[in-house]
Formats: C-alpha cells, structure tokens, sequence
C-alpha cells in the first residue's frame, strides 16, 4: 500500500490540486489528511474533490480549524471517511485516528485524545500493520520544542502504547517535514507538502 498524508490545506484549492496531482503521479493507493482542510471552517469546498477526480481514496481527521460540523458536511458531501475514532482495514493495514487539537473553541483534553485513539484503535488491534492519524502532535516532539506550542500527552500515550509503524501529524507549520521515532514508531510531522509512505 502507497500513502500520501498530507496536512494543513487551510482551505487552499490550488495546494489541493498540486497534492492530487502528486497522488496520480507517484500512484498512491490512498490519501490521508491530517486535519486544517479548512480555514476556520471557511473554504471547505474544493479541497476533497481534486482527490476523487483522480480515483484516490480519501480519509482524514479534523483539525482545530476544522469544526465537527464541516467535518460531518464534507463526509455527506463525497464518499469519504472521519477517522476521528474510527478505523479501516485494508488488507493486513490498520488505520485509525483522532482529530483536533489541544487549543480553540473544540479543544480535547488528554484523556479525550487517548479515549478516542484507544477506541479506535480496538479493532483493527489484531493487524500486523498500523497507521495512527492525528492532528496535534505528541507530547515532548521536536515539533513541541520548535514551535513552544504543548504537544498531546494523550497521543504520546497512545504511541508508546499501541505502538503503530507510523504515526501522522500534522498542526506545527515550522515542524513540516520532521521525522523522529517514539519506541518503534516512526512519527511524521507531515504538512503541507505531504509525505509518501510505503507499507
């Protein structure tokens, strides 16, 4: 399986068009977006739909500039998927998530952050492989240290716990492109430009 994730789109149609073209060239199988579609919740239109013109496979999380109601509009408007506590299966590959952040108007607490990945990530625990979404990163990454703005404990736990191959996120503009490893995960600041992975 070939996936993009990609983040932080803040409602940029031209990005959108350039990330869907980059998905048909290095023929990914899949599409992952985490979270900032939006610009607090402005422009949600035109940023899923250069994905499905190209066949790709479409899931994401929202981010703290995504509320829960654009979220649900854009999952009744195309054939996509919120992994916000919620997981697919594909073949032996696990994927589960949660959005939002630990800042704004629909802020989760840590527990929250844990409780949803935790929930999520019960069924497809028995996968060989596993692919965590989020869109704040954990706690005492780089991207913490870069930026000064608190990662999520409640992510960290659930990396050290689960242990995922790799974990996706987004949120911190300055940590774009940022690999580092949590246990055995690989954790990927992956930002606007997007980050392609084999599994």
């Amino acid at each position: 399986m070939r996936i993009l994730s990609v983040g932080d789109l803040h409602g940029d149609r031209s990005l959108a068009e350039r990330l869907a073209k980059r998905a048909e060239e290095e023929r990914v199988d899949l599409v992952l977006i985490c979270g900032d579609l939006t610009f607090f919740d402005r422009e949600p239109t035109g940023i899923i739909g250069p994905f499905l013109d190209r066949k790709k496979k479409v899931l994401f999380v929202p981010g703290n500039h995504d509320s829960f109601v654009t979220a649900d509009m854009l999952t009744q408007a195309y054939p996509i998927k919120n992994l916000h506590g919620y997981s697919v299966r594909y073949d032996d590959v696990g994927i589960f998530g949660c959005g939002k952040a630990n800042i704004g108007a629909e802020r989760l607490d840590e527990g929250e952050f844990f409780s949803t990945l935790e929930k999520a990530h019960r069924r497809i625990s028995h996968l060989k492989k596993s692919v965590m979404v989020t869109h704040v990163h954990p706690a005492h990454a780089s991207a913490e240290r870069l930026s000064g703005f608190r990662g999520s404990a409640g992510v960290r736990k659930a990396i050290e716990k689960f242990q995922p191959d790799v974990a996706f996120c987004g949120h911190i503009h300055e940590a774009e492109g940022i690999e580092e490893r949590i246990g055995r995960t690989k954790v990927v600041n992956v930002g606007s430009r997007g980050f392609v992975l084999d599994l």
